[in-house]
C-alpha cells in the first residue's frame, strides 16, 4: 500500500510538471497489474496512462482492466491508439471486448485487416455466453507423422503468434482434431520419435456451442491450462486458455452473489454505478418482496380475529416465520451452489427432494423439541401460557415441524424450477424463498393453531 501511494505521488508530480518523457519512462518500467493499480487509484488518467505505454504493454495493461473501465478510457484515446490497440489485442480479449461495446462496433471492425476482420466476425457469431466467444484462433498444430525435429521447427517458426505453446494439437488433413500433446513430452523425446508415438488418446475437449459455465467446470476438474474447441464434425476452430476461464468463473460467481443476495447483476464495480442504476438494479426484487410481504399482511388480517382471544399466538409468531426463512434460505444457497459447481443438475430434482424432505423434517423435529421446551420454561416461570400451555407448546412445535420441512422443500426446488424455465437458478435467492415461505408458513402455523385449539382457546 505504501508502494502504491509513493507511485501515486510520483505520477501526480509527472502529470503536474507536464513531464510526459518522465511519465512514459516511469510507467514501462511497472509490471502491468501495478499499472492497472494506478488507473484504479487514479481513474481521471487512465486514457493518458495506456497513452503513454508502449503499444504492447498498452495492450497488456487494456486487456487486464474490466469493461466499463476499458470503455472509459477508449472513448477518449487518440485514434491511432484506438486503431493499434484493436489490431494487436488477442482475438479472444477483442472478442470480450465487442460483446461488451453497447455502441455500433462497425467502425472498430473496419479497423483490422480483411483476415481479422473475418475471424472477429465469426467469433462474435457465436452465442453470447458460449464457449465461442471465448475461444482464439492462435494455437499451434501439428499432424500425427511429423518427428519432433519437424515441429520444433514448427514451434519456433509460428510459436510467436500463438496464445500458448504448453500443449500443442494433432489435427488429420481435414482439420479434425485428433489429440492433443504437451511441450513437456515433446521436449523430452527423441529428435527421431514421431507425433504419433506421443499420442495417448485421452483427449478433452468442446464445443464452440457449450455453455461457459460447463466450460469452467471441465477446465476444474481436469487441471488444463488450455483445452480445445471444435465444431459439431470435430473439427478444430481455437482454444480457450485458463486465464480467460478464470475471469468467467469470477463474473459468474459475482452475479449469482448479487442474485442470491436480491438483487439484479450488477453491470459494472459498485462505486461506478450511478444512484439511478443503482436503484434500477434493486428496485424490481424489492417491490416484488414488497408485494410477498403483503400477502403476509393479508393471511394475518384473516387470522386476526380469531387469534384474538390467544394473543400469545401472535408473540410466538416470528419464531415460526424466521425458522421456516431460514430454513428455506439454507436450502437454496446450497442448491445454487452445487448446480454452480455441477455437482447437481435437473435430473437430480427428486433425489434432491427425498434429501431435503428427511433432513427438513428432522431439522422440524429438533426446532420443535426446542420451542416446546422453551414454552415449558417460560410456564415454569412465569405462568404466561395458562392452564392449556401443553397445548399451545404442541402448537409451535408442529408448526415448527411443517414450516421448516416446507422451507426446505421450498428453497431447494425453486432453483430446479428456474432452471428448468431457462432463469438463472441464482434468482431464487434467500430473501425471494423467505418470502414465500414467510406466507405459506403462516398458513400452516395457524392451521395447526386452529385445529389444536379450537373450542379451549379459540
Amino acid at each position: 500500500m505504501e508502494e502504491l501511494e509513493m507511485q501515486v505521488s510520483q505520477i501526480e508530480q509527472l502529470i503536474a510538471n507536464g513531464d510526459l518523457v518522465g511519465l512514459e519512462e516511469f510507467l514501462n518500467e511497472l509490471n502491468i497489474s501495478e499499472v492497472e493499480e494506478l488507473i484504479d487509484e487514479l481513474p481521471e488518467h487512465g486514457p493518458l496512462f495506456i497513452e503513454s505505454l508502449n503499444l504492447n504493454r498498452a495492450v497488456n495493461v487494456f486487456r487486464i482492466l474490466d469493461f466499463p473501465t476499458q470503455n472509459r478510457i477508449f472513448k477518449k484515446l487518440s485514434k491511432a491508439k484506438i486503431s493499434a490497440l484493436i489490431n494487436e489485442l488477442p482475438p479472444d480479449d477483442r472478442t470480450s471486448f465487442f460483446s461488451e461495446m453497447k455502441d455500433d462496433i462497425k467502425h472498430l471492425i473496419l479497423l483490422l485487416p480483411p483476415k481479422d476482420r473475418v475471424e472477429a466476425l465469426a467469433l462474435l457469431g457465436y452465442p453470447e455466453d458460449s464457449v465461442g466467444r471465448l475461444m482464439t484462433p492462435d494455437y499451434i498444430t501439428v499432424k500425427a507423422h511429423w518427428s519432433i525435429e519437424r515441429i520444433l521447427g514448427h514451434i519456433r517458426r509460428y510459436g510467436k503468434d500463438s496464445e500458448t505453446i504448453d500443449v500443442l494439437y494433432v489435427i488429420d488433413s481435414n482439420g479434425k482434431l485428433i489429440d492433443d500433446i504437451r511441450i513437456k513430452d515433446v521436449l523430452m523425446a527423441e529428435p527421431e520419435t514421431i507425433v504419433g508415438d506421443l499420442i495417448d488418446h485421452r483427449l478433452i475437449s468442446l464445443n464452440a456451442y457449450d455453455p461457459q459455465e460447463e466450460a469452467i467446470n471441465i477446465f476444474r476438474m481436469n487441471n488444463r491450462v488450455a483445452l480445445p474447441v471444435v465444431d459439431g464434425q470435430g473439427v478444430m476452430l481455437g482454444i480457450i486458455t485458463v486465464d480467460d476461464i478464470l475471469w468467467v468463473a469470477n463474473e459468474e460467481y459475482t452475479e449469482d452473489m448479487q442474485r442470491i443476495g436480491g438483487t439484479e447483476a450488477l453491470d459494472e464495480p459498485y462505486l461506478d454505478v450511478s444512484i439511478k442504476n443503482l436503484v434500477k438494479k434493486r428496485a424490481g426484487w424489492l417491490i416484488v418482496l414488497f408485494l410477498g410481504q403483503l400477502l403476509t399482511a393479508t393471511v394475518i388480517e384473516h387470522f386476526e380475529e380469531q387469534m384474538a382471544s390467544a394473543i400469545m399466538l401472535f408473540a410466538l409468531m416470528p419464531v415460526i416465520i424466521s425458522s421456516g426463512g431460514n430454513s428455506g434460505s439454507q436450502a437454496s444457497t446450497l442448491i445454487i451452489q452445487a448446480m454452480a459447481l455441477g455437482e447437481v443438475t435437473l435430473s437430480d430434482w427428486w433425489r434432491v427432494m427425498r434429501r431435503e424432505i428427511l433432513s427438513g423434517l428432522l431439522l422440524g423435529l429438533i426446532l420443535g423439541a426446542l420451542g416446546f421446551l422453551r414454552i415449558m420454561a417460560w410456564q415454569s416461570f412465569a405462568h404466561s401460557y395458562g392452564e392449556y400451555w401443553v397445548l399451545v407448546a404442541l402448537v409451535i412445535s408442529l408448526s415448527l415441524v411443517g414450516v421448516v420441512l416446507w422451507g426446505s422443500l421450498m428453497g431447494s426446488m425453486l432453483p430446479f424450477v428456474m432452471k428448468r424455465l431457462g432463469a438463472d437458478p441464482a434468482s431464487s435467492s434467500a430473501p425471494f424463498v423467505s418470502t414465500l415461505v414467510d406466507v405459506t408458513g403462516l398458513l400452516i402455523y395457524f392451521t395447526v393453531a386452529t385445529l389444536i385449539l379450537k373450542g379451549v382457546l379459540l
